[in-house]
């Protein structure tokens, strides 16, 4: 169970507020960059954002909109 974090998944979001984080997506492209906002739709706001690609980076792309149906993986680092 979650610890440091409380007991629900919107509680681990928002402790990971401003830190960096991983998103993997549905189509196997990754994203990490500083986690600046989300709903309740588990739309991300990232800052600082780097887009990844099998395991390389494949551009560096500032602050961007995911759309939260298209996530599968939300790691805090």
């Amino acid at each position: 169970m979650m610890e440091e974090t409380g007991s629900r998944p919107l509680d681990a979001l928002n402790a990971a507020r401003n830190k960096t984080v991983l998103i993997e997506l549905k189509n196997g492209f990754s994203y990490i960059g500083k986690l600046k906002a989300f709903d309740i739709h588990i739309n991300i706001v990232l800052h600082e954002a780097e887009e990844h690609h099998n395991g390389e980076v494949r551009r560096k792309l500032g602050t961007v909109f995911i759309r939260g149906d298209t996530i599968t993986i939300i790691s805090p680092s």
